[in-house]
This record gives structure tokens, sequence and C-alpha cells, in this order.
């Protein structure tokens, strides 16, 4: 059956795809597969013969060469999954067309999407805006993407005069929790390079992502009686919220930086006054800002144990990405080939920097370079989600560009 990008894209962000940090299954949540069965059918119905789901929930398929030239075998990435930290369930989307400028505001929660806060609104007089309702995110991130290329496939897949080398498809799951790539299986998708679909404005090229890893801090406090617990008890939880209250307020955290700027961020805290567990995330574009950073939280950590003497605690760091600037840098064809694409899709290419990550980055280190291409979306991991449906269109154009393009520079 036929669809729209938007048609596509509002299918897929009425589907609950959370992923769960807590979990330690693959995929995290089942209800990712969910989605994932409804694209190999989807797949299937455009005459894709190899799409299937496999057990760790990562959809693969492959659109066969039309073409006597010996073309690199292109992958496009999308992740299925929607962040733990909004709801994604019952997603209601709202579309506003024909967008004139000034205030959004959603059908609830009094929640309001202002051209100040997010300035590429301006660009959008005229556009269709799709939002949710106010009370869950919209699942832009990275709907947008998976339903963008759907689209760009089914157009190839209709319309063979357009000459294109192996294309593969690949859905992840649990992008969002930094696990997008853990089962992944590169022998079977048999790709030379990779382009990720999960960026936001529209004509924008990202090369360089932050390094991040993920810090446990266990605190093994001295639990007694409340009662009778004078010069005896050290709760975890008092210690834990030392910690906390101890990382700068000015600076290294999310809300106090951006540009270049990496930062110390706490995500969860568990447990009780015998033990608790802290879980952070480091970023920064640089592996020894990274490394910095880490040694002053253990810091921090040393500091105020030191006031506790009964008590101690556990410091470990888990690598979670790194910056692949220096891998997409081998490999200048990759962006090249995108600007040419963005060109010819009537946008101007902007080169940016993720104050984030995306499957891209471990794929790289793996083996598959690959850079992240807008989707359209913005305000991500919010209530105040939206996308720009001629934005999605665009990053439809600029797929099948980048496909175009591989095809005419091979020989």
């Amino acid at each position: 059956m036929q669809y729209t990008v938007l048609e596509r894209f509002l299918r897929y962000v009425k589907i609950d795809t959370q992923s769960d940090l807590e979990s330690q299954s693959q995929p995290s949540t089942e209800k990712q597969k969910d989605l994932s069965r409804i694209l190999v059918d989807e797949l299937n119905d455009m005459g894709i013969q190899d799409a299937h789901l496999d057990e760790f929930g990562y959809v693969y398929a492959t659109l066969e060469s039309n073409t006597d030239k010996k073309v690199p075998v292109i992958c496009f990435c999308s992740h299925v999954d929607t962040s733990p930290e909004i709801s994604g369930k019952n997603v209601n989307p709202v579309i506003y067309k024909n967008y004139q400028g000034g205030d959004i505001k959603l059908p609830k929660n009094n929640v309001i999407i202002s051209p100040e806060e997010h300035p590429d609104l301006k660009n959008q007089i005229g556009n269709d805006i799709v939002t949710a309702d106010g009370t869950t995110l919209l699942g832009a991130d990275d709907k947008a993407g998976v339903a963008e290329i759907m689209d760009a496939i089914y157009f190839l897949k209709n319309n063979p005069d357009i000459k294109h080398g192996t294309i593969k498809i690949l859905f992840t799951p649990d992008e969002e929790i930094g696990r997008g790539v853990d089962k992944v299986d590169l022998k079977k998708l048999n790709a030379d390079f990779a382009y990720t679909i999960d960026g936001e404005t529209a004509g924008m090229i990202e090369d360089e992502t932050f390094s991040a890893d993920e810090v446990t801090i266990k605190v093994k406090g001295f639990n007694t009686h409340p009662g009778f617990a004078k010069n005896l008890m050290q709760p975890a939880i008092k210690i834990g919220a030392d910690i906390i209250a101890s990382l700068p307020k000015d600076k290294l955290s999310p809300e106090t930086t951006d540009g270049k700027d990496g930062f110390i961020h706490p995500v969860s805290i568990s447990g009780g006054n015998d033990e608790l567990t802290i879980k952070l995330i480091i970023r920064d574009f640089n592996d020894d800002g990274l490394k910095e950073k880490e040694n002053f939280l253990k810091s921090i950590c040393e500091n105020v144990i030191k006031n506790y003497n009964r008590s101690s605690f556990e410091f470990k760091v888990k690598e979670q990405y790194r910056n692949f600037k220096k891998i997409l840098d081998k490999h200048p064809q990759l962006i090249d080939y995108a600007k040419e694409a963005v060109t010819r899709a009537g946008l101007t290419p902007v080169m940016n920097s993720i104050r984030g990550g995306t499957d891209g980055s471990r794929l790289s280190y793996m083996g598959l370079p690959c850079p992240n291409i807008f989707d359209g979306g913005h305000a991500f991991h919010s209530t105040q989600e939206w996308v720009s449906v001629q934005d999605m269109k665009k990053a439809v154009e600029v797929i099948i560009n980048i496909i175009k393009i591989w095809e005419e520079k091979s020989r």
C-alpha cells in the first residue's frame, strides 16, 4: 500500500516504542518490536524480499542494485525506540497546517512552542507543523527518520529508471539508551558506508559527536535504627545528596553549557539509607576532556566520603561511544556527497557537531563509517517536540539524492 511520508510517520508515532535503561534484555522492551514488525511487513509489500526482524530487535533489508557499475554498498539507518525520559504512550499527533508564525499552543498541559525558544520555527512559515498534544513526546526522534527511509525506498522501488547500487536498510532498537548497535550483525549487513537519518534542522549534516561515558557511583552507608542513630548512622541517601550538591551549578551541566562544552549529568538515583546508586552521563567532544570530568567527579566523591568514616563508595566508568569525526575524516566522499545531495534538494548544507550521539558514532568505530543527516525534528525528548512535514519531504529527497550520487560517481 502506498503511503506519504506524513502518513507513515503518523502511523509510527502512535506505536509505543519507549526503551528502558534499567532493563537488561535485548531489546530492552519487547514493544519496540511492534513497530519493527510493521516495517518488515511494509518492506515485504514493497517487494523487498529479504526484509526481516531478528531476535534482538533489528530490522535488516536490501534494495538490490539495478546498475552495472560497481557501487559501494550504502546503508541507511534509523532507530525505532523513543526516549525513556518522556512518555511515548498514547501519542496524539496534532497537525498545524500553513503555520503563519507565533506561538504554537498545544491542546493540553499549557505546553507552548515559541519561536523565541525554537528559532527554526521562523523558517517554517507556510509549512505544516506536527506536534504531540502536550502529554507525551512526539517521537520524531527517530520515527521521522524511519518514515523518511521507508518513503525513499518505496520511491526507488517504484521508479526503477533511477539507477542505484545495493542499498541496505537497518532499523535499530535501544539507541536512546546507548545500546543501539550492541547486537548488530555487520557481516549480515555487509555495507561499505552508512548514513543515520537522525538529525534536526533541514540541510544539516553532522560529522562530529560527543564522546560519551556512563558513570555508576555505588554508595555504601551505615544504617541503624533512627531512634538510636546518634553518632552512628551515616545514611547513603544523604551521602549521595552531598555528592550531587557538590556538582558545579554554574558550569559542567547541560543547562549551563552549549557549543563545544561538555558536561556531567546525573540521570538516576536509586536505593535507600544502606546503599544508594547514582548514574551519571559524562560528555565531551575530546576524549581527554571526558577523562578530566570523570577524575573531577571522582574527586568530589572522595572529598564527600571523608566526612563519613563508616561509609564507602565504588566508582565505575562504562564507555558508551566516541566522537566519530576522526573516522569520517578518512572518508571525505561521505560528507562531500551528502553536501551535494542537500544542495540538489534546494537547501544549504550546514555542518554541525552533535551535542549527543547516534548509532553512527559506534558503527563508525566498528568499521562502518556513518555520518548523520537531518530528519527535520526538533526539541527531542520533550513534550515540545515538533517536526515540519515539508522538512521530512526534503529529507526523503536528500536520501534519494545521496543514493543517486553514489551511483553517478562510481564506475
